[in-house]
């Protein structure tokens, strides 16, 4: 198997949920490696690790951001999809934390105080991350004093807040205004079902982003 055969198989067991060889799914794949063997194989033939992110595991997630924006596959499909990713990510780490291979940004996501919804947040989460992002999951009902600790700590990131609920979009805008108050700067991203652009503006957040794709475009535009 030649290089460019290996990543778009690479490619192939991210984007469909193939996690290792001995996962079950998905059936058409049944007893052949998966993303972890994969990539370990890529880092053992000296692919470079860049190539192996760019070319196959963002290169794969995107195809399955856009299909779930489309709705060709839905949550359970996604989430196969994106843990395949973290085990084909998992031999990367070491050239993350050499430098060799740079992430595009950091990424602070929580659900606001007062919301313990998390599905929507996870998916924003492991997409961005499958887009060459550090994300920093803070989790569910998250205060502002949460969010000013983590921008403290990490103060070059965007921040995304997630609402479910209209009775925590009020949180919301009361924690966006903090975080401005405090970082006047920060570049800050909105989204949830009940979540609009024109709430976004009135609350002065940088943008919004109605599905986990939208939000990989809306960061990579901020930082272009």
């Amino acid at each position: 198997m030649n290089t460019e055969e290996l990543l778009t198989k690479l490619a192939e067991c991210v984007e469909f949920g193939k996690v290792n060889k001995a996962a079950p799914f998905p059936p058409a794949m049944k007893g052949q490696d998966g993303a972890d063997e994969l990539a370990k194989l890529a880092v053992e033939m000296g692919i470079k690790p860049t190539d192996i992110l760019n070319e196959a595991l963002i290169l794969a997630m995107d195809k399955v951001g856009d299909k779930f924006t489309q709705k060709k596959i839905f949550v359970p499909q996604m989430l196969i999809a994106a843990k395949a990713m973290n085990a084909a990510m998992a031999h990367l780490v070491p050239f993350f934390k050499s430098g060799e291979v740079k992430r595009k940004g950091t990424f602070i996501i929580g659900t606001v105080a007062g919301d313990l919804h998390d599905i929507g947040k996870n998916l924003v989460a492991m997409i961005v991350e499958g887009a060459g992002w550090e994300v920093i999951d803070l989790g569910v009902d998250v205060s502002a004093a949460k969010f000013k600790k983590c921008i403290q700590d990490n103060p070059t990131a965007i921040v995304g807040l997630s609402a479910l609920l209209t009775t925590t979009m009020q949180s919301m805008q009361k924690i966006a205004a903090e975080i401005k108050a405090e970082f006047p700067d920060i570049k800050l991203i909105v989204g949830g079902a009940p979540v609009t652009d024109d709430f976004s503006k009135e609350i002065g957040a940088t943008g919004y982003s109605s599905d986990p794709q939208g939000a990989v475009t809306l960061l990579n535009s901020l930082v272009a």
